[in-house]
């Protein structure tokens, strides 16, 4: 692992300074070092998109240089290269790297371009984690030919050979070039990443069984076709030493004292559990060690947000960056449904929850900053409704962290996994919250299908449609004030959030939300999702009348997540995709996907 950080050459100019122009004098030492002072800038702005490129590139080539450095300390034959060194692409942030390899090898090295080109192709595997667009990076022509020419050479060289492959496999088949160039060639030309990822690498992958399905039938259909042997899963994963020991030490010290810390380097060694599931001197201690870590987290909540939650109730948790796609607007949609019915029923037996959300958003993404103020706005009606009391509170915790992610993971009962089928490339949180005995709710998306193959579908939530179900719907036409229309408990919601009921001050200020679901489409089918959803979330209350039932289906989902450590995950990489088979000895990890 290595941390680039930009540093001028000069601190500043003296020549300028000297002239009494004090601010010209570190102007390009400012600009020079913006380049890695905050990652990732707004791109609503073409300065903000063109400082976030010159940040992949110089990470990239920083990267590059430092592994052929460190490369060229112990061997001079740079054909070497694949077998020592793998580069791993997440996403295709990265992607540049791929240039920039060919040109150090072609330009400073004096390699041959066939050489470079397959030095290149074995060293490159690329890993897709999502398919929405802003994985799939797509740069301007005009980018490369103001800041990095000579790589936009190499890129439509590189393009040149593909397509020329291209046409030779598939004769005649105009339509299937231009879908398969690396260079878009419509009204602006542009650079398309995730094709040069592709082309560039020996391996690519998806990060879950349904997503890379996703990928080789739908995303990448053209390019699996031509190379079939490329393409394989690597299902994501998370360390139990971090997110279970670390994390939960009650949890874990019960765990040992029941089965052993085997689990600690072996994780499927939890599928002991299941045998102590129903022992009524565990699920007892169990219990305990559950509400001991919601104890703390409403600590932590009354510190940090002034709001008195209620232990006793379902600790209803999505932490998660915060998107249309995962579905947090969902969420809302069914606490303010449940809010409408204590406040028609008042006296009504209505099992309590506290909906916990944190997640940020991108810096420029305005729809989801606005769901985080319509949480925000619901939880100050809720919270401040006397006739609610503490069967229901809404809580968004700020500043969402790792850290922070530490307190809510051991606290959680329900593990919010909501996003629209076919959306969701995998999850890790999903993951988090079922090692620590929480419950999933979710949608039969990324790996919440293989969570659900791994514990029992009877011991998770589904609801919704599948990501069949959820494209036939689109194709056959999809209009969301169907749901308004014939739904009155949907219809009630919806009109609360447009007419300000959430924000007397402003009574329009929540109204494009609203747009969004009926007169823009509703693109995430949350109109259409969501009486399965209510009902779903009603058999949730159900089930935790009953703590003992709950409490089992908890541990199983704990002694279920074996498949899911990211020691398996690493092991699959080392053994499909980078060629080290030593990391695989005493592993057990399942066949090549």
């Amino acid at each position: 692992m290595r941390l680039w950080s930009a540093k001028s050459s000069r601190d500043f100019d003296l020549k300028f300074f000297n002239e009494g122009n004090y601010i010209r004098a570190v102007e390009k030492k400012m600009q020079t070092e913006t380049i890695s002072k905050v990652l990732y800038p707004a791109d609503n702005v073409i300065e903000g998109k063109e400082l976030r490129f010159k940040q992949e590139y110089f990470l990239a080539s920083a990267t590059i240089h430092d592994v052929l450095y460190r490369f060229k300390k112990k061997h001079t034959d740079l054909r070497l290269l694949p077998d020592k060194v793998a580069i791993q692409l997440n996403d295709t942030h990265p992607a540049l790297a791929i240039p920039e390899l060919m040109r150090v090898l072609l330009d400073l090295e004096n390699v041959d371009w066939d050489d470079a080109w397959q030095i290149t192709q074995k060293t490159f595997a690329y890993t897709n984690h999502t398919i929405l667009p802003e994985a799939l990076e797509q740069w301007p022509v005009w980018f490369f030919e103001q800041i990095l020419p000579r790589h936009l050479q190499i890129i439509f060289d590189i393009n040149k050979y593909f397509l020329e492959e291209v046409a030779k496999r598939f004769p005649g088949d105009n339509a299937r070039l231009a879908r398969m160039s690396i260079v878009e060639e419509h009204w602006e030309r542009k650079i398309r990443m995730a094709h040069l990822a592709i082309v560039g690498s020996h391996s690519v992958n998806g990060v879950a069984a349904l997503h890379s399905e996703i990928l080789k039938q739908q995303l990448f259909r053209d390019f699996y076709e031509m190379y079939p042997e490329r393409f394989n899963n690597k299902t994501n994963g998370i360390t139990q030493r971090r997110w279970l020991k670390m994390s939960n030490p009650p949890l874990s010290e019960l765990i040992d004292d029941y089965i052993g810390n085997g689990w600690v380097t072996d994780l499927y060694e939890l599928e002991k559990l299941k045998a102590v599931a129903t022992e009524p001197e565990f699920v007892t201690r169990w219990q305990a060690v559950k509400k001991l870590n919601k104890e703390k987290l409403a600590a932590y909540i009354l510190k940090h947000n002034c709001i008195q939650v209620n232990v006793d109730s379902i600790f209803d948790c999505q932490v998660k960056r915060i998107h249309e796609y995962k579905r947090q607007l969902l969420n809302v949609l069914h606490v303010i449904t449940m809010y409408n019915r204590i406040k028609e029923n008042p006296a009504g037996d209505f099992v309590p929850r506290t909906f916990i959300f944190s997640g940020k958003a991108a810096p420029a993404y305005v729809t989801a900053k606005l769901i985080i103020r319509l949480i925000n706005a619901v939880a100050t009606v809720v919270n401040n409704d006397p006739e609610v009391g503490d069967r229901m509170k809404v809580v968004f915790l700020a500043n969402y962290s790792v850290s922070l992610a530490e307190h809510i993971f051991p606290a959680a009962d329900l593990s919010e996994q909501i996003s629209t089928a076919g959306t969701e490339a995998s999850g890790t949180g999903n993951m988090k919250f079922a090692l620590n005995g929480s419950l999933t709710i979710g949608t039969l998306d990324g790996a919440n299908i293989e969570i659900m193959e791994e514990v029992g579908r009877e011991n998770i939530f589904i609801f919704g449609l599948t990501t069949d179900e959820v494209n036939n719907t689109r194709s056959k036409g999809y209009n969301p004030r169907d749901y308004y229309s014939k739904l009155p408990e949907l219809r009630r919601v919806l009109d609360q959030i447009a007419g300000g009921f959430f924000s007397p001050g402003a009574p329009d200020l929540f109204r494009p939300i609203v747009d969004l679901l009926l007169n823009h489409g509703d693109y995430y089918m949350l109109l259409a999702d969501y009486t399965s959803y209510i009902a779903c979330q009603d058999e949730v209350s159900k089930l935790y009348r009953d703590q003992n039932e709950w409490t089992r289906r908890a541990i199983l989902n704990t002694a279920g997540m074996g498949k899911f450590s990211s020691d398996r995950t690493i092991a699959e990489y080392a053994r499909d995709i980078w060629g080290i088979s030593g990391l695989c000895q005493g592993r057990r990890i399942p066949p090549a996907w």
